[in-house]
């Protein structure tokens, strides 16, 4: 049973950061997962716009703000990306019986769009 939804859109442009403005937006919005598997790929910015509407996707869902850095974006063996959450956000599955959280990122040279699926049994 779906118990949450968010969906979120993330302007491709507005991620083209340069060394400095990476340093600084890393800090505050990005794990150092998210933040070295980006380095490693091509169109840095489309996994970057990706990741951050993941993210506010993952705050939508569930229905709150929760600090940016507590909410990572990981990928399971076969790749598919899977939200993985740190600090006192790790507890909240468990609070609102959350059993799976589906992730789905798709991004254009334009856009990146993300939505999350909370669900229960």
């Amino acid at each position: 049973m779906i118990i949450g939804l968010g969906i979120d859109l993330a302007e491709v442009s507005r991620y083209e950061f340069d060394a400095g403005t990476l340093a600084w937006f890393a800090r505050k919005i990005y794990t150092d997962e998210e933040v070295a598997y980006v380095m490693r790929k091509r169109n840095r910015a489309e996994r970057f716009a990706g990741f951050f509407a993941a993210k506010e996707a993952t705050r939508k869902a569930f229905g709150h703000a929760i600090p940016w850095r507590q909410i990572g974006v990981t990928h399971e063996r076969g790749g598919k990306p899977a939200i993985k959450l740190f600090g006192r956000a790790e507890a909240l599955p468990a609070m609102r019986k959350v059993e799976r959280i589906q992730l789905s990122i798709t991004h254009t040279s334009l856009i990146a769009a993300a939505v999350v699926i909370l669900e229960t049994a």
